[in-house]
C-alpha cells in the first residue's frame, strides 16, 4: 500500500461488491455515475472505486473461465467478502442493500418501496414484504446488468420489456433464488414460454424449441419461436448460467 493510502474497510468492500453485481462489465470505470455516487458515499475518488471494482472482477470465476482476469491486486479481505457473497446470496445481498441505505442516511424501505405499498400491511407482514421486494429488485438489477439489458433469446435491448427470469423456479430452490447463475435476462413473452417449458437452453447455451411449436400450423406462433431453435443465446458479460440449472430445466421443465 502506498504511503497515505487508506485501507478499504469491510463495509466499503461490501458496497463495492454490491455495485459490481449491479453494473455491466463494460461500465466499471470512473466516469460511471454510479461509481461517482459510491465514491462520494465512502469518501474515496471515483478512480479508487473503479480500481476496486476491476480488482473484484479478478475474483469472478465466470470471467476467469472466459480468460478475463481484471486486475490482480485483490486483498485478502476482498476475497473473504467476495466468498461470503458467492456462498450466501440469499442473506448477503439483502444486508448489502441495507448497508447502502445506511450510508445514504435512508431506510431500506425508502430506497426500494413506495409508502402506499406498506400502509395496509401489519408490522410482521411489512418485514417479510420489504425483504422479498429488496431481494427481487437486487436480482433484477444484477441479471439485467450482466446481460447488458439484452434479452438472451431475441437480442431485444428494451429494459422495460425484460424480466430477470429464474432457470430453476424461485419457490423450488431457496438457496439459489438470488444466485445470478440461476438467472437469465429474457423478454416477457419468451419468459412465459420458458416457464411452461415451450423453450429451454441447453448446457452449451443453445436454444431449444418444443416440437409442438415447431410442428404447429399457427404461423404467428412459429414465427415468434422457431427462428431461435438451435441458435446460441446472447451470453452475459458475467455470471454465466450454471449448466446444472440448465440441465434441470431441460429434464424437468422442457416439453421436448
Amino acid at each position: 500500500m502506498k504511503k497515505g493510502q487508506r485501507l478499504w474497510s469491510r463495509d466499503e468492500i461490501i458496497l463495492a461488491i454490491n455495485l459490481y453485481c449491479k453494473t455491466p462489465f463494460g461500465r466499471l470505470h470512473r466516469g460511471n455515475q454510479e461509481v461517482i455516487e459510491l465514491s462520494k458515499l465512502i469518501n474515496r475518488t471515483p478512480s479508487s472505486v473503479a480500481y476496486k471494482l476491476v480488482n473484484l472482477a479478478s475474483l469472478d470465476p465466470n470471467l476467469q473461465k472466459r480468460g478475463i482476469r481484471g486486475m490482480s491486486n485483490a486483498s485478502k479481505l476482498d476475497k473473504q467478502v467476495w466468498n461470503e457473497f458467492y456462498q450466501n446470496w440469499e442473506t448477503v445481498t439483502f444486508e448489502s442493500e441495507k448497508l447502502r441505505a445506511k450510508f445514504e442516511g435512508k431506510s431500506i424501505e425508502e430506497l426500494i418501496i413506495k409508502n402506499e405499498e406498506l400502509s395496509s400491511l401489519k408490522t410482521t407482514e411489512k418485514e417479510a414484504f420489504v425483504k422479498q421486494r429488496v431481494k427481487q429488485d437486487f436480482f433484477r438489477k444484477m441479471i439485467l446488468a450482466s446481460y447488458n439489458d439484452t434479452c438472451c433469446i431475441t437480442g431485444i435491448k428494451k429494459r422495460e420489456l425484460l424480466v430477470a427470469g429464474h432457470i430453476k423456479p424461485w419457490a423450488l430452490d431457496l438457496k439459489n433464488r438470488l444466485n445470478p447463475q440461476n438467472g437469465i435476462a429474457i423478454n416477457y413473452l419468451h419468459d412465459r414460454a420458458f416457464e411452461i417449458g415451450l423453450i429451454t437452453i441447453d448446457s452449451k447455451f443453445k436454444i431449444k424449441v418444443a416440437s409442438e411449436i415447431l410442428k404447429s400450423k399457427d404461423v404467428y406462433l412459429k414465427k415468434q419461436f422457431s427462428q431461435y431453435h438451435k441458435k446460441d443465446i446472447f451470453l452475459p458479460s458475467k455470471f454465466l448460467p450454471d449448466p446444472i440449472f440448465l440441465e434441470y430445466h431441460n429434464s424437468e421443465k422442457f416439453r421436448g
